[in-house]
């Protein structure tokens, strides 16, 4: 007999629960209850050195927003709009808060139009807005430029003293244009080591401060000098 009291009352503790936890799903997809609201969105990002105001804006969701209604893939693809980012991922709570974590550009470079200097990825893409002044140090491209500028760029910082821009031709090989207006013609095939025998020529005859016109470097056999 006392089996079958404590079975009832097990059962009937049971039904209370399941009724209990049911109300509060559904009370919370419904817009109630302290776990239905988004309180807060933390936002990590791959650099402790960038201010990620831009991209909590770029979510478009508010303190208070019911938590359910918020289209996670839409958030997504709004985030991957804004300047810098180069991949995100949002995720949903279960104390109905969200999480953002992002993976953001590094500018290596710049490139210009002429009027403003537009920071650059490894991949050409423009991550972040203009400035209307070249930073120190910075490799400067104008035109078109290929996909992958990562290594030109590494190079052409071994003579960013005497650098004014990198210029890509016919979409197939550099030129570099000096700050004394010296045209420096680089092979198709490995610009760099041809960038690498300038710095050693210019190191020992300072030929970038020569009264010439064009360094043609395409033959690798030899150089003309204009």
């Amino acid at each position: 007999m006392k089996r079958n009291i404590w079975f009832w009352l097990y059962f009937i503790a049971a039904i209370l629960l399941a009724i209990y936890f049911a109300t509060r799903i559904i009370m919370t997809f419904m817009g109630y209850g302290p776990i239905s609201k988004v309180k807060n969105i933390s936002i990590s990002a791959d650099t402790s050195h960038q201010d990620l105001t831009a991209i909590a804006t770029a979510t478009g969701v508010s303190a208070g927003t019911n938590t359910h209604s918020v289209n996670l893939e839409l958030v997504n693809a709004r985030l991957l709009t804004t300047p810098g980012v180069r991949e995100s991922a949002v995720r949903r709570l279960p104390n109905g808060n969200l999480s953002i974590k992002i993976h953001l550009y590094r500018a290596v470079a710049a490139w210009t139009d002429g009027s403003f200097y537009y920071p650059l990825s490894a991949d050409g893409t423009i991550v972040k807005q203009p400035a209307s002044e070249k930073s120190p140090g910075t490799v400067v491209f104008r035109g078109d430029v290929p996909k992958d500028i990562s290594g030109i760029t590494k190079s052409a910082t071994n003579l960013i003293g005497d650098l004014d821009y990198m210029e890509f031709v016919d979409n197939r090989r550099w030129n570099m244009v000096t700050n004394d207006g010296i045209i420096v013609m680089l092979p198709e095939q490995d610009p760099e080591s041809a960038i690498a025998s300038l710095v050693v020529l210019n190191n020992k005859h300072n030929i970038l401060h020569k009264n010439i016109q064009t360094l043609d470097m395409r033959d690798t056999a030899r150089i003309l000098i204009k």
